[in-house]
């Protein structure tokens, strides 16, 4: 059992603080999703060290790096293009920190394989601090990814090598260029064309949103001289950003974006005259021509499109948590009418609400992470994360667009002012709301997920196993029912709109993606209680799981207005202090 947190009037602020020590549901999280021990000790090796290393160092050069933004040189005093992109020192030297620790590199720093779980923990402490180095780095991941199994063997080590480097003077980003100015979302509008030169590619075209743009290898989709139109004819190819002997690999950045939010990682428009670059997977044995035919190009961009959007939910709960920890201190420390605001019943209100919507979205989000542990079986789990991640995306980043905004009331005008912490992290929410797709392309997507693989079948399988695991402890039972009756109703309803006409389905499903996040949140939580219950007689997590059953799902008369529940009153200390909650405490 953790001992309930100190005071939060103690700080003064978020920053300097140790941030993985002040969130124990973070740590019950790793124990839940890490049951060998050995696995665990690595996650709290390297997910503690972060807590440290964000909270103390990184988050102070992050507020400088959003005052002082990246700027596009285009040419040097002689008139020669060169198109570089020069940083703020706080912004190199927070990536040079995260690269020497392993943030895209662990796996080679530490020796073994990496749990999703211990790389989630870490992106989520990261975006607490600043999502736009999360963004960069988090692309290199992608890009090292897709180029391990996808890049010709010659060129793979290489590129392999220098994008998990440990060493920031040898590293290399990456970045992904999908988007163009008349397509946006519908990439099978896209006109980037690629022609083949031997084994290799020449690219031409332009794109229109590139994050990090001044990185140093691309995965991009484009179309192969002579594929058809629409997405099939789509072929994804990994580009350098400079030729071996440093000159522009025919890839000029037009412009960097002038953005709302995270601006620490440039955005810009690309232009590529002639880029040199090779095709992703394919069949080798094929000839290159046909191998970039085989239409399944942007099933291989999806995937780093997929790991992306997993990212961004992450970004959203990394947001929403800094916004509560600096809520939750700012109202510990002011004072009005002669107390602490944290004493006022409709400030409990909020800040208990931002903590339990908080761990809501922390329990779905480590699911994705985790999907093995908690799915019958691999195939099961694959499918578990086919329709989590735009769930989690979707619900995490725009809860965390509201917690930015109800932090931000919580300290009044000064919230609206740039020399304190919040109106950084509301600029940022809004960005990750639209990044790797926007609420209705999720709700489409998880609509696809739904008619294509079926996939609801294993989300609906996996909340009735949470239902189960939590118990039949009477704290419990009324949400339990609540979520149960739930979960039956809205799988009987995917069942008619597949028989609806089909712009009536397509109206019902954003309705129908937040329902289902709803319930698998509400599922989770409860069995997180369940195991709280069971295992320390413990009933906060029980206090939290209620509550948000009653927010997002029962059916309250009035809105609840005269429901006598006294949770955000009560039991306001040890929610928001992490600390133990008796059983006779919660209302049956």
């Amino acid at each position: 059992m953790h001992c309930m947190l100190p005071d939060y009037a103690e700080h003064d602020q978020a920053i300097g603080l140790d941030w993985y020590a002040l969130d124990p549901n973070l740590s019950s999280l790793l124990d839940r999703h890490l049951p060998d021990p050995i696995d665990r000790k690595f996650a709290e090796e390297h997910v503690a060290e972060y807590g440290q290393l964000v909270g103390k160092v990184l988050a102070s050069r992050a507020e400088v790096t959003d005052a002082h933004g990246p700027v596009l040189n285009r040419y040097d005093r002689w008139g020669y293009e060169i198109g570089e992109v020069v940083h703020h020192p706080t912004w190199t030297a927070n990536k040079a920190d995260l690269i020497r620790t392993g943030f895209v590199g662990l796996e080679r720093l530490a020796g073994r394989p990496v749990p999703a779980v211990v790389t989630a923990a870490r992106a989520y402490l990261l975006s607490q601090c600043e999502t736009a180095a999360y963004c960069a780095l988090g692309m290199t991941a992608g890009a090292a990814d897709i180029v391990e199994r996808y890049a010709p063997p010659e060129v793979r080590d290489l590129l392999v090598s220098r994008l998990t480097s440990l060493d920031p003077a040898e590293a290399w980003e990456g970045g992904m260029f999908l988007t163009e100015r008349q397509g946006g979302s519908d990439v099978g509008a896209n006109t980037t064309t690629a022609v083949a030169d031997g084994d290799e590619w020449l690219l031409f075209g332009d794109k229109h949103f590139c994050s990090n743009v001044d990185a140093d290898v691309f995965i991009v989709l484009a179309r192969p001289q002579g594929a058809p139109g629409g997405t099939r004819g789509l072929a994804t190819f990994i580009v350098p950003s400079r030729r071996p002997d440093g000159s522009p690999n025919g890839f000029t950045i037009k412009r960097l974006k002038p953005k709302l939010g995270t601006v620490g990682v440039p955005t810009g428009e690309v232009s590529l005259d002639g880029a040199r670059g090779w095709l992703a997977g394919g069949d080798p044995a094929r000839a290159s021509q046909q191998a970039a035919r085989d239409g399944r190009g942007i099933n291989r961009m999806m995937e780093m499109v997929n790991g992306s959007r997993f990212g961004v939910a992450l970004m959203g709960l990394g947001i929403h948590r800094r916004c509560f920890l600096e809520a939750a201190i700012y109202a510990g420390r002011r004072t009005q009418w002669g107390q602490r605001i944290d004493h006022y019943p409709l400030v409990r209100e909020t800040l208990v609400d931002l903590l339990v919507d908080l761990e809501a979205g922390m329990s779905v989000a480590f699911e994705c992470a985790g999907a093995l542990r908690g799915a019958a079986d691999p195939d099961e789990a694959r499918l578990l994360r086919r329709i989590l991640i735009p769930l989690a995306k979707m619900r995490c980043t725009r809860v965390a667009l509201w917690a930015a905004s109800s932090a931000l009331e919580v300290f009044g005008g000064n919230g609206y002012m740039h020399d304190w912490p919040i109106a950084r992290q509301l600029r940022d929410a809004q960005c990750h709301t639209i990044w790797e797709g926007t609420e209705n392309i999720l709700a489409l997507d998880v609509r696809r997920a739904i008619r294509a693989e079926s996939a609801h079948l294993a989300l609906g399988a996996r909340v009735d196993r949470a239902l189960e695991a939590a118990g039949a402890h009477r704290v419990l039972a009324g949400a339990k029912d609540v979520v149960a009756n739930l979960r039956r109703d809205a799988w009987q309803a995917i069942s008619m709109l597949a028989q609806a006409a089909e712009d009536l389905a397509l109206v019902k499903a954003r309705t129908l993606a937040e329902v289902l996040a709803d319930i698998t949140e509400a599922a989770l939580l409860l069995e997180e209680a369940g195991g709280c219950l069971a295992a320390e007689g413990d009933a906060r997590k029980a206090a939290v799981a209620r509550r948000f059953v009653a927010r997002k799902l029962a059916d309250r008369p009035l809105r609840g207005l005269l429901d006598p529940d006294r949770t955000v009153l009560d039991l306001f200390e040890p929610i928001l202090r992490y600390g133990p909650v008796e059983p006779g405490t919660v209302a049956a």
